[in-house]
């Protein structure tokens, strides 16, 4: 198990055991998230949504083309 000590002014260093396990970098984010029970998990923040694109595969077949105009809401 590893630990940490926080500063006077808020901040901690994640051990070096912890950064290597999650593949932590300098300057890279990390997020953390408090459950209902008191407990905090911590993640790395290191894909970009950028990474994203290209994961989806396009719709091919049954597909249906749709008009500019019926695509605004709220419009008559």
């Amino acid at each position: 198990m590893s630990e940490a000590t926080m500063t006077s002014k808020g901040q901690i260093t994640i051990p070096a055991d912890i950064r290597t396990a999650l593949g932590l970098r300098a300057g890279e984010r990390v997020v953390f998230t408090q459950l209902d029970d008191g407990t905090t998990v911590m993640r790395a923040k290191t894909r970009s949504v950028l990474e994203l694109r290209g994961l989806l595969k396009p719709l091919r077949g049954n597909r249906r083309k749709v008009a500019v105009e019926d695509m605004n809401i709220g419009e008559d």
